[in-house]
């Protein structure tokens, strides 16, 4: 069985005031695809700033559509093989 590896960086970055966190959550296939979701946490400003909160969702969030978009790309990707395979009678 052949094993592939695929990484994903995320990369975390929060406002001066610590209200808005930003996960970019990155993807470089070994084809040379780039796939790339960004996502982000506000926190309720009732609520005491913890960050590791705030990294949790934006990041979580960012792999969730990071998600989607693989999942969309290969239903496009076998939509469009099966367009020129012959039909098998």
């Amino acid at each position: 069985m052949k094993t592939k590896r695929w990484d994903v960086r995320i990369f975390i970055s929060e406002d001066d005031s610590d209200d808005v966190t930003t996960a970019r959550a990155v993807l470089m296939t070994p084809g040379g695809r780039k796939h790339q979701s960004v996502a982000h946490a506000r926190r309720n400003p009732d609520d005491r700033p913890v960050p590791a909160i705030g990294d949790e969702l934006a990041a979580g969030r960012a792999l969730s559509d990071l998600a989607g978009k693989l999942m969309k790309d290969g239903a496009a990707d076998a939509a469009r093989l099966a367009e020129h395979e012959p039909m098998a009678w």
